[in-house]
């Protein structure tokens, strides 16, 4: 049985808009693993930034450094909605400029290698 590869969005999204988002990742398809639904990993941590020159933050004032209460949120999906899940992200997230990494997974791609002689 061939199985599509699985890839893996990470994201770092503000607590209070973490249920949003991830429901917005699910809709466009991820956090299917197998038989599971809405599988994610998510730890709680802290963000910083500073907003520069002509940026418009959601949260915080250009030229002051900020600290937010955030979510690090990890969801696999099909390689082949990479785009989906992608633009999912970026409409549900609240940031002008959502802070994420796709990341392949090559569990399913590795070739074996034979045993050493």
């Amino acid at each position: 049985m061939t199985r599509e590869a699985l890839d893996v969005l990470v994201a770092h999204i503000p607590a209070t808009h973490t249920e949003q988002v991830l429901a917005a990742l699910f809709d466009a398809g991820a956090g299917a693993v197998g038989e599971y639904r809405e599988c994610a990993f998510v730890q709680r941590g802290e963000g910083r930034f500073r907003p520069v020159g002509g940026a418009n933050p959601t949260i915080g004032e250009v030229g002051r450094p900020e600290r937010v209460v955030e979510d690090r949120v990890e969801v696999t999906f099909p390689r082949s909605r990479r785009a989906l899940v992608v633009k999912a992200l970026r409409a549900a997230h609240p940031y002008e400029e959502p802070s994420f990494h796709v990341l392949t997974n090559v569990g399913d791609e590795t070739p074996s290698v034979p045993p050493a002689p």
